[in-house]
């Protein structure tokens, strides 16, 4: 029982992984949608759906690719009323086996990684025969939590910020400038 036990997860054995791709079907539950709240540092999670499709990718490796839902609730960064969110993500990735030849080619002649910034993400690795695909899933719903939520209808007019053509400061040079003038007076 640790850390990783309050983690949300879902696990898929990669042997069920055929040329023929498998659809998973995720829809936390009471005690999930806790551990996503935790997991994500927000009140409430109300919901979180997932369809993947998982098939072969190469030969060791596995392409998951589906779409995530979920419906979070945070406190307004001005009032603190509760805002809800919905979240709708794509998620894809690959997954390779750790020992795989695959994840050695993604390194340059430098044994440098090489990054295509317009292609995928560099793949996860996994042990033994299963993938958290769970685990995946909550990650790309993650990327989507609004970090500022605000209540529906407040202006940005409420917040209270400087203007700076009303706060201006000295010029920290007009003090020296005011010595200058004091000593040729004297």
């Amino acid at each position: 029982m640790g850390e990783q036990d309050d983690v949300f997860s879902y696990e898929v054995k990669v042997s069920h992984v055929s040329a023929n791709p498998i659809s998973v079907k995720i829809s936390a539950d009471a005690a999930d949608l806790e551990r996503l709240a935790r997991q994500w540092h927000v009140p409430e999670v109300q919901s979180f759906e997932t369809e993947l499709e998982l098939g072969r990718w190469k030969r060791d490796g596995v392409r998951v690719k589906g779409h995530v839902r979920s419906t979070i609730v945070q406190e307004c960064v001005v009032t603190l009323d509760p805002v809800t969110q919905t979240i709708e993500e794509e998620v894809e990735t690959i997954f390779l086996p750790e020992n795989s030849r695959l994840t050695k080619r993604t390194l340059d002649v430098n044994g440098e990684m090489f990054l295509d910034p317009d292609g995928p993400d560099l793949p996860e690795l996994f042990s033994g025969d299963s993938i958290d695909v769970g685990a995946v899933a909550a990650e790309f719903a993650a990327l989507s939590i609004d970090a500022y939520p605000r209540k529906e209808g407040l202006e940005y007019a409420d917040r209270i910020e400087s203007d700076s053509s009303t706060d201006k400061k000295p010029s920290p040079f007009a003090v020296l400038q005011g010595l200058k003038g004091g000593k040729s007076d004297g």
